[in-house]
């Protein structure tokens, strides 16, 4: 069992270094303890992103489905020939996440399938799901047991997860928008993008950043440089796209 627990993480680790170089740098600068969880974490959340955003041709809400399925599957029985849900199985049990948490990430999952625009109630709940979530979840891993580290540091972990996603949105509008058919900002179509609305997002956007810097200089010594990283890295993401007009926005990817 050594040797396919080697290959299964060593799948995660690929699958971040080859979707994002900059999140795999991130992991690289964690301790080593937590450099394997965080890349099977990765690659379950990239793995069931990739079923919802890329896979056009084939039926994404039945490979959704069957995903979550082997998901559990996995999770119950301590295994899975699927190399990418057994690393992540190993992370669910030895570190017992929490489930809600999964299921409000699969929730999100099958939002992406049948909506196309969001009220706020609605935005607010795919960003719980989809970034919020995740961002417990390493959490989970960074507080190594302890329950108190946990729930401190609960509410600063939701804001960072919540702006590397908003974050996300304003980089990808364009082609969210004409690839996907989605807008994620509430109340927000192309007749009504414009600056006044474009200020109102990051302003909040901003807030979730300032709020989430002061959680992650509570973070434990193993995680907390690697987590800086990322934070550094999103930030000037988001500052850049600040300097760009609304028009900009729906022509570059930055």
């Amino acid at each position: 069992m050594h040797l396919f627990h080697y290959v299964s993480h060593q799948c995660s680790k690929r699958t971040a270094e080859t979707y994002s170089t900059s999140f795999a740098a991130a992991i690289r600068l964690l301790h080593k303890d937590l450099r394997i969880p965080v890349y099977s974490i990765y690659g379950f959340v990239r793995f069931a992103d990739e079923i919802v955003d890329s896979f056009h041709h084939y039926d994404k809400a039945s490979l959704l489905r069957d995903f979550e399925l082997d998901t559990w599957k996995a999770i119950e029985q301590g295994i899975s020939l699927n190399p990418i849900l057994h690393s992540f199985q190993q992370v669910v049990n030895h570190y017992d996440i929490d489930r809600a948490l999964i299921r409000s990430f699969f929730h999100s999952m099958r939002m992406d399938l049948d909506r196309s625009s969001h009220e706020q109630h609605t935005y607010e709940e795919y960003i719980y799901g989809s970034a919020e979530v995740v961002g417990l979840i390493c959490l989970t891993v960074f507080c190594e047991g302890n329950q108190a580290q946990y729930e401190k540091l609960r509410p600063y972990a939701q804001s960072l997860g919540a702006a590397f996603q908003k974050v996300n949105f304003l980089r990808d509008m364009k082609a969210d928008h004409q690839q996907l058919q989605r807008i994620y900002f509430p109340g927000i179509n192309m007749r009504t993008w414009d600056e006044q609305n474009k200020l109102r997002i990051e302003k909040d956007i901003l807030a979730d950043f300032e709020h989430a810097f002061k959680g992650l200089m509570q973070l434990p010594l193993k995680a907390r440089f690697g987590v800086y990283v990322a934070y550094r890295y999103y930030l000037l993401l988001f500052r850049k796209i600040r300097r760009s007009s609304p028009a900009a926005i729906m022509e570059n990817r930055k």
